[in-house]
């Protein structure tokens, strides 16, 4: 049961460490035009629908003939894939996050609402691997609750499912603020 809100907590990234990363960063475009760091949300949800579309009309196909499954892979590839992806976009993120920090040292930014000069846009990877991730997700729970399931438990699989989110955004929440704790306490420390 609780295994579920591991993938839900990195799903979570996205609403939290990832637009902090973003409010740190360069978001002009331009001369007066600055992007919202929660606009980036937008490459997620673009991904995962590409992703989808690519999923359906190429992947199953390409692999329904290799491994003979009519859905292409089975439902614990497809999460296997999915943890891959988001494993792959949280070491992304934190490469992303050290080689901002060490620019910002490089440049002598104060941390104190300044922005670091590196454009936003070194975001994206993160944002389009956890897309990508994502695909995987909506398309394993659908496969499970619509074939897997048992009649009876459909409903409340869906539920929990609904459930493991709103887990992972408050868990998410939690260890956002604990590592912002930390950071302040030994930010100057080595």
């Amino acid at each position: 049961m609780f295994v579920m809100f591991i993938p839900t907590t990195m799903m979570a990234q996205i609403y939290t460490l990832f637009v902090k990363q973003g409010t740190a960063l360069n978001r002009h475009i331009g001369p007066r035009f600055q992007i919202p760091s929660s606009s980036f949300i937008s490459f997620n949800t673009i991904t995962m629908l590409v992703c989808l579309f690519l999923y359906d009309r190429c992947f199953v196909r390409i692999t329904r003939a290799w491994t003979g499954n009519p859905r292409g892979v089975s439902l614990l590839q497809r999460l296997g894939v999915r943890l891959v992806l988001e494993v792959m976009a949280m070491l992304v993120a934190s490469l992303i996050e050290k080689r901002s920090l060490s620019f910002a040292r490089e440049h002598k930014s104060n941390g104190g609402g300044s922005q670091v000069p590196l454009t936003i846009f070194i975001l994206l990877p993160q944002f389009m691997l956890m897309g990508s991730a994502e695909a995987f997700l909506v398309v394993g729970k659908i496969d499970f609750f619509y074939h897997q399931a048992p009649e009876s438990m459909k409903s409340l699989g869906t539920s929990f499912s609904l459930v493991s989110y709103g887990v992972g955004n408050f868990l998410s929440s939690f260890m956002l603020s604990l590592v912002v704790d930390a950071t302040r306490k030994n930010g100057g420390k080595r």
